[in-house]
């Protein structure tokens, strides 16, 4: 699978690095375990099977609309089918319509069975990931908003990026020359 992936700028990304590291330190699960150089506070937009020459040609036209601002609305907790503990962003109508181009980017020339519903509109929630596990409940303390530097009010969405899940390696999806 390949993922399409929006990197936040560097001061987003300092304040999502000091909650994983928080976490991680109090012995919650943390996305700081993961030790990959390909692991960056990310906010995933969809998944498919490959990026086609059209998948690629309709997102090179959403990277031309980098940097976009978003704004975050607090922490959240997920129990689909893992525990996910985030920081949501605000789903404005810039985000939503970037988001509605890259699922149609993707939808348009994969295989329906192939994308993952949770990120269809009107389901997709954006959110950049603190930590994640299999153990239910895992973040249900309510000591744990305590643990964890207060998010940033807004985030700078930079960089469209995709990962591919089989080889590990990451690509930038740049603008059209």
């Amino acid at each position: 699978m390949r993922t399409v992936e929006l990197l936040l700028d560097e001061a987003a990304e300092r304040a999502v690095r000091e909650a994983w590291r928080r976490l991680a330190d109090a012995g919650l699960p943390s996305q700081a375990r993961h030790r990959s150089p390909t692991n960056s506070p990310h906010l995933t937009l969809a998944a498919c099977p490959e990026l086609t020459a059209p998948i690629r040609w309709e997102l090179a036209e959403v990277a031309a609309a980098l940097p976009l601002p978003v704004r975050c609305t607090g922490m959240v907790r997920f129990e689909r089918p893992t525990s996910v503990l985030a920081w949501a962003l605000d789903l404005d109508s810039a985000l939503a319509g970037l988001h509605r181009r890259v699922w149609e980017a993707v939808a348009s020339d994969s295989p329906p069975e192939t994308l993952n519903p949770f990120h269809e509109p009107g389901r997709w929630s954006p959110h950049i990931t603190l930590g994640r596990t299999r153990r239910a409940g895992a973040f249900a303390d309510r000591r744990i908003p305590l643990l964890l530097p207060a998010p940033p009010l807004s985030v700078r969405l930079t960089t469209l990026r995709s990962y591919d899940t089989r080889t590990g390696a990451l690509e930038v999806l740049e603008p059209h020359p």
